[in-house]
């Protein structure tokens, strides 16, 4: 079939004419004539004076992958267009986009037909081939796990010179960060026969050898010792140095050597080495560290350096010259040279601007002193510029009274010798008001809940405190992503407003509780929780609001059933209404709960009975109503409760407690008691907080029944109406250290410190202190059968319970019956969080921890107590709450016979922090 000739128009316009159209004869010759059609196409582009032409067809050809109106659209050539031969650059413009695309190899548009001045179009695509599977060769098998990730590199994606490239870019820079600088890239492609038009790909990867940083020397640094400025290198560091003592002799060191890694293990003639494995030598002091070298990381490290210069006063210091140069073994050497200057230091500081506080106010909040070394970080900080949460700068003062436009300059006045004059110059502008307070974010909390808890209301002056403050009350609700709270203030400069714009993440806050346990004598205990956090009780009755459930009210309900069938059960219900009224943060709970602790021992039969439990039981029933009031005095972080209890302890016979409960078996106990409490709380955040404290201070007691009637004094029961009065005291403090970092740049060390001390006393001196609401210590913190008594549990880590004051006394070889009525304990805890994750955060602790109780204040010795070292981790699941592992060891619990797993004790804790 004949042909037509197709003209060619190259990305620049160049005409090209294709080969003439071959007809073959039944002979075998060869027609080459031109038709009148192929001539005509030809003279339109060679004919002297330019014609309109209108595209009558367009058609593409060779795409297999991508849609033909989708490439007709990119080229921008469409039927009905006008299109001026000569002189028109639509064709030169449709190969540039087209190319743009990077998606072909070729691209060639030809003309196929012309009626008058109607043309047709054809564009012909070559697709660049696409990647059906990439290899990396000579790595290991994580190492490629790591590289498929970094790379980007996606089957069935075009294959262009950008994607080789930047896969070799990001496997060199994976393997520099290794140590391996001189890593090379080779890349193989072959076609892949199982489909068409793709490619595999092979990275050859030659990672060369590893480089370690050797020596890096300083110079030009008089006043700054070289261990200093090696400090401030954070991800830059030598390679590790051995200290090695072979020689002594009387206590001195007559020699010692100094080794590289390496050059200790040629010596040693290891050959492999594993940093787990201790080292023979009892002398060789080993001080670990990464000694790769990275480039963007050597920048920054140069930046610290002279941001430490700059704290020292020398403002002037520079950096002259870096050079970072090869061993002859292969190593790095990096070579610093610095220019430190003059030391400089404050000189007077004036004010101008200020009206609204006198230079006496600002001069002694700002803090600094004519004579200081010169620090502009300080200065900067003093003003407000890098201002923090906690306040106390310039800036922190003037938008605590509204003065949000406020804002300051430091100028340099003089400098003369050492010493530099500042004035800083303040723009004081008007004071704002809140105008709009906007929230978003909350898909299931209402409105209203977050409204209420907000330090900043429309109409009031700005205060960046009640910023600070509104931002903590937000976070204490633990129904939003703490990391993700967003508190945006928008000022209108043209009517001195602010309006506050408050983003939150809504998170997951209910708890879910179902677990099964061995219970010793009581056999197998099922536990059925359930904890809804953000309840909405007014929509119960809706049912549109059960999605799954009633939630964004901010109230909280509990139900909790344990059961192990006749031995043991126990129904517990609580609910809290944290603004009850609706006006004030008068926190109303209310809590109920009956358990019942059946005997299944039989002692007529000696063996085991579950029917037995009928006949021998205990069964606790308690109600508290409970009224927790905001103070604004001394400040408004404190809170009163007022609580009212009574339970009743219904004994059948059953001996709950010879030792402290001889003869009471039959009867009834009842326990009516008034508790006060006072506690403030300032803590940043609930589940991990980095600042802050918590104090609490409380009374618990009775009615003084046996100074009110000798009736009951003399009474055969003397536990029939139960008197005490117990005091207690706790207090913890979060203490942040260093800066924040990490992945998640709020990652940071905090240090906890905790004293919690308890006291239970008597009215009537002629009877023993109560048997009930004494104090339990030792353990994890979780109870026991007698915990039926009403006692408090006091964790003791590394520790099992224990009932002697004496620490000489091992606890585990103790039958703990009776404790305590004093106890004090003291913890201090060094946390660091690694995942501050809405849905699982988690945190690793090590502890010291120091404890112990006593009968009586005759007995009372608040240095004798039970000392226990460990580390912990702690895990917070949203849906189970908080998980809790810790490795404790007694240290008073060594024995001359006792080894190391003898004094130490693994503990676990479910759904609370113990005390």
């Amino acid at each position: 079939m004949q042909k037509l000739y197709k003209y060619l128009v190259l990305a620049f316009l160049v005409l090209l004419l294709g080969n003439k159209a071959q007809s073959q004869s039944s002979t075998g010759s060869t027609d080459t004539t031109i038709t009148s059609i192929e001539a005509d196409l030809v003279n339109i582009f060679q004919q002297k004076t330019p014609k309109t032409y209108k595209v009558a067809g367009v058609k593409v050809v060779g795409n297999r992958f991508f849609d033909e109106n989708l490439l007709i659209s990119i080229a921008n050539i469409n039927v009905g267009d006008d299109i001026k031969i000569p002189g028109g650059d639509n064709f030169a413009k449709a190969i540039t986009k087209l190319w743009s695309q990077n998606y072909f190899s070729n691209i060639e548009i030809y003309l196929t037909k012309l009626e008058g001045k109607n043309i047709w179009v054809e564009i012909e695509v070559t697709e660049r081939p696409r990647l059906s599977k990439f290899y990396f060769r000579n790595t290991r098998k994580s190492e490629s796990e790591d590289l498929s990730g970094k790379t980007g590199l996606v089957p069935n994606r075009v294959v262009t010179e950008n994607m080789k490239i930047t896969a070799v870019e990001a496997i060199k820079k994976y393997y520099a960060e290794k140590g391996f600088q001189d890593a090379k890239v080779e890349i193989q492609e072959t076609k892949d026969s199982s489909l068409n038009n793709t490619l595999t790909l092979n990275f050859i990867v030659d990672k060369g050898i590893k480089v370690h940083i050797n020596n890096i020397n300083f110079g030009g640094n008089a006043n700054v010792e070289e261990g200093k400025l090696k400090k401030q290198l954070k991800d830059t560091h030598e390679q590790s140095r051995f200290t090695l003592f072979p020689t002594y002799d009387k206590g001195m060191i007559v020699e010692a050597k100094h080794y590289t890694f390496d050059d200790y293990l040629k010596e040693k003639g290891y050959l492999t080495f594993s940093r787990t494995k201790k080292v023979l030598d009892p002398y060789v002091r080993i001080k670990f560290s990464s000694a790769k070298f990275n480039d963007k990381k050597f920048e920054s490290d140069l930046d610290n350096i002279l941001t430490y210069y700059n704290s020292l006063g020398y403002r002037d210091a520079v950096i002259l010259q870096d050079t970072v140069y090869h061993t002859k073994k292969g190593d790095l050497n990096v070579d610093i040279k610095l220019q430190e200057g003059r030391k400089y230091y404050f000189g007077n500081i004036t004010w101008r601007g200020n009206t609204k506080f006198s230079d006496s106010v600002l001069t002694s909040i700002m803090g600094i002193r004519k004579g200081d070394t010169y620090n502009m970080e300080i200065l900067d900080k003093k003003l407000g510029k890098n201002a923090s949460p906690e306040g106390g700068d310039i800036s922190g003062l003037y938008q605590d009274d509204g003065y949000l436009f406020f804002r300051t300059d430091p100028v340099e006045t003089a400098v003369y010798n050492d010493t530099i004059d500042f004035e800083i110059r303040i723009v004081e502008g008007p004071q704002a008001t809140i105008k709009n307070i906007r929230i978003a974010g909350n898909d299931r909390t209402k409105e209203y809940v977050i409204r209420r808890e907000l330090r900043t209301i429309p109409g009031e002056k700005f205060s960046r405190t009640d910023l600070v403050r509104s931002n903590r009350e937000i976070a204490q609700l633990n129904y939003f992503n703490q990391e993700k709270i967003n508190i945006q203030p928008i000022p209108n400069p043209e009517d001195g407003t602010v309006d506050i714009n408050y983003t939150v993440e809504e998170k997951s806050s209910d708890q879910l509780e179902l677990s099964a346990g061995w219970g010793g004598v009581i056999g197998l205990t099922g536990t059925l929780g359930v904890s809804f956090n953000n309840f909405s009780i007014r929509n119960i009755w809706k049912k549109s609001a059960w999605d799954p459930l009633p939630m964004g009210d901010g109230q909280k309900l509990s139900l909790r059933i344990q059961s192990n069938g006749k031995a043991f059960r126990s129904y517990n219900f609580s609910f809290t209404e944290p603004w009850f009224g609706g006006k004030k943060r008068n926190a109303l709970s209310f809590s109920i709960y009956n358990t019942k602790y059946g005997q299944t021992y039989n002692p007529v039969t000696g063996q085991y009975d579950p029917n037995y439990s009928n006949q021998s039981s205990i069964t606790t029933t308690g109600v508290t109503v409970a009224l927790a009031k905001q103070l604004k005095w001394p400040d408004d972080y404190f809170s009163l409760t007022t609580a009212v209890s009574f339970t009743r302890y219904n004994l059948n016979n059953y001996a709950i407690d010879p030792v402290n409960l001889p003869g009471f078996d039959n009867g009834y106990a009842h326990n009516v008691n008034l508790k006060l409490t006072l506690q403030r709380s300032s803590v940043d955040q609930p589940l991990f907080p980095r600042s802050g404290s918590n104090f609490m201070a409380s009374v618990q007691f009775t009615p003084p029944y046996t100074m009110i009637s000798d009736k009951i004094a003399n009474s055969t029961n003397p536990y029939e109406w139960i008197e005490y009065h117990k005091w207690r005291f706790n207090g913890e403090w979060f203490i942040p250290l260093g800066k924040p970092g990490g992945a998640e740049h709020n990652k940071q060390f905090v240090i906890r410190t905790s004293v919690k001390l308890g006291f239970l006393g008597r009215y009537n001196q002629d009877l023993q202190v109560s048997p009930f609401e004494r104090f339990q210590v030792g353990d994890a913190g979780l109870s026991n059968q007698f915990a039926l008594l009403g006692y408090d549990i006091i964790a003791h880590r590394g520790y099992p319970v224990y009932s002697s004051s004496n620490p000489k006394i091992n606890p585990d070889q103790q039958s703990t019956r009776q404790y305590f009525t004093i106890f004090n304990k003291y913890t201090m805890e060094l946390r660091y969080p690694l995942s501050l994750n809405p849905s699982s955060t988690i945190y690793a602790l090590g502890f010291f921890e120091a404890a112990n109780g006593w009968y009586s204040m005759k007995d009372y010795n608040p240095f004798q107590l039970r000392r226990s070292v460990g580390i912990g981790m702690r895990f917070f699941l949203p849906m189970f709450g908080l998980l809790g592992f810790d490795y404790g060891i007694g240290l008073d619990r060594f024995t001359p016979n006792n080894a190391l797993k003898d004094a130490a004790r693994f503990t676990f804790m479910l759904g609370f922090e113990p005390e």
